[in-house]
């Protein structure tokens, strides 16, 4: 189990600070994108990615329409993992074949009112499940609780899929994530708007189960 700092921000120079931020102190990095149509809200553009290179292990975790319209500029910066939404609109199949003709990683992220049982024909296909534990498209939303029995569920049926938690995630509901048994816990606004992120990420992440 480990924790996986979270960037969100609409501005690109507090992007790449706090990617050189996060490099800094963690290996596994998680960078958010947010299109204003799949959810309200808007991040970063494609155009903000422009020569951004990615020193760590770093995944993007896209809430926007398209996926497809994403993946080659990610793929320049050097991003491992790309990570989209179950409930896009889109042929699920074939971004997974995209992604995965691009030499990337594929996750899928599942929205908290999604049931688990509508996943599992993608399970297979990709190589880690990201739950939301929050509605997704605000920094420092609310922590939706239950999401962690439909993690912990979904665990036990496949054991062997790694297996995340993402969003309002903070050090006074940490432990009830790391009780869940899933494999990690993406974290933003209580890493990134703390005093001292490395210390913060160090803190969360001795907390963790050995």
């Amino acid at each position: 189990m480990k924790v996986v700092p979270a960037i969100l921000t609409d501005d690109r120079q507090a992007f790449k600070d706090m990617l050189e931020t996060a490099e800094a102190f963690a290996e596994h990095i998680q960078v958010d994108i947010m299109d204003g149509r799949f959810v309200p809200s808007k991040s970063i553009t494609i155009e903000d990615l422009k020569d951004i290179k990615c020193r760590r292990f770093t995944e993007a975790h896209l809430m926007v329409e398209d996926p497809l319209l994403w993946i080659d500029a990610f793929k320049e910066t050097g991003v491992k993992r790309i990570i989209f939404h179950f409930e896009i609109d889109r042929d699920k199949s074939a971004v997974i074949s995209r992604i995965r003709k691009e030499g990337l990683s594929v996750g899928i992220a599942v929205n908290p009112d999604t049931p688990i049982s509508e996943i599992f024909s993608l399970s297979d296909k990709t190589d880690m499940v990201l739950f939301m534990s929050v509605i997704p498209g605000f920094y420092g939303a609310e922590f939706i609780p239950e999401v962690l029995n439909k993690a912990r569920e979904f665990k036990k049926l496949l054991p062997g899929k790694p297996v995340g938690i993402d969003g309002g995630i903070k050090p006074g509901n940490f432990q009830q994530a790391v009780s869940s048994g899933i494999d990690f816990i993406c974290v933003g606004s209580a890493i990134f708007r703390a005093e001292d992120p490395a210390s913060a990420y160090k803190n969360l992440s001795s907390l963790l189960i050995k």
